[in-house]
């Protein structure tokens, strides 16, 4: 049951639990970034003017990128 709970949705998406970690753990890196970036852009207009949008852009295509690579091994495609 606990097992199956670490799992389950890793496995959705075609990936191992540790495989599964090590990706979410960049894109939250990569959205903490992202995130630092829009506060100084707030305070300091002239900096990072693009960079969080182009993170969630990128972002965007290689998760969706990575769900149709998952569909064709055969694992459910997740939306």
């Amino acid at each position: 049951m606990i097992q199956r709970l670490f799992s389950q949705h890793p496995a959705s998406v075609g990936e191992t639990y540790l495989g599964h970690l090590a990706q979410a753990f960049r894109f939250g890196g990569t959205l903490v970034a992202a995130g630092l970036a829009c506060l100084v852009h707030g305070l300091l207009p002239f900096l990072f003017v693009t960079t969080a949008s182009k993170t969630v852009g990128r972002l965007h295509q290689r998760m969706t990128t990575h769900r149709v690579r998952a569909h064709h091994r055969g694992g459910p495609e997740v939306r």
